[in-house]
């Protein structure tokens, strides 16, 4: 078999065994904030969760495949270094792709408690209480309470 095979085949093996291993770990602990995102509907968190996975396996699986191209390599330590350097590029990728998904949860969670806050309409609101009252001034019958500066006009 040619030196190059056995590199190509482990990376497939350890590529896949990475991909499986990390989305079982995902979708397990992402079931639990899926089932608390939406209480409500189980079948709903399942399926989120289901196509979660299958995104994550395509995707994954896709990248760490076409990232597979390992140079020539003469020697069985030239072999092996290029397999570590494509392993080390494929488990960066996985970690920023799953970060990217905490930040679309985090960005779901925190649309669907806000909107769960409701806001008190203007209408439904109590207006403050009056301050205390003030009794109006008397006038003696036959005065005016016009000011004395405008009394002309009165005539």
């Amino acid at each position: 078999m040619n030196p190059v095979t056995w590199p190509y085949i482990t990376y497939a093996l350890v590529a896949i065994c990475l991909t499986v291993g990390l989305a079982m770990i995902l979708s397990r602990h992402g079931k639990i904030f899926l089932m608390e995102l939406f209480p409500d509907d189980t079948r709903l968190a399942k399926a989120i969760n289901s196509m979660l996975v299958t995104g994550f396996f395509m995707l994954n699986l896709g990248y760490g495949f076409l990232i597979s191209r390992i140079d020539a390599a003469e020697t069985a330590f030239q072999a092996t270094e290029g397999l570590i350097q494509k392993l080390g590029v494929l488990l960066v990728s996985l970690g920023v792709i799953h970060f990217v998904n905490i930040a679309v949860f985090w960005k779901i969670r925190r649309n669907l408690t806000e909107n769960l806050a409701v806001p008190v309409p203007a209408s439904t609101m109590v207006p403050p209480p009056p301050g205390p009252a003030t009794p109006a001034p008397v006038t003696p019958a036959g005065t005016s309470t016009l000011d004395p500066m405008f009394t002309w006009a009165k005539s």
